[in-house]
């Protein structure tokens, strides 16, 4: 994913915006978010920390990696598992 690291507050609000589009396939997205986040707050100083670009980069792998959410092409044989428990 060709995103490149937040330098201020509006841009963590964008990529978190983007990625909590999706926070129901990922797994632990609030803990995996928290460290940008928490540069959301009120009156906090923007201090990107490594902390901050592990975050990052971990939602992108998450956003990027299987299974990843697709459209099928209904011209070829695709199979689809339901669980109706």
């Amino acid at each position: 994913m060709e995103w490149q690291q937040p330098i201020n507050v509006s841009e963590i609000r964008s990529f978190i915006g983007l990625a909590g589009y999706y926070r129901r396939f990922i797994e632990g997205f609030a803990k995996i978010a928290r460290p940008m986040s928490s540069l959301l707050q009120k009156d906090m100083k923007f201090e990107w920390t490594e902390a901050c670009n592990r975050s990052f980069q971990k939602l992108k792998e998450k956003l990027t990696t299987a299974p990843v959410l697709a459209l099928p092409d209904i011209h070829r044989d695709f199979v689809i598992y339901y669980d109706a428990s």
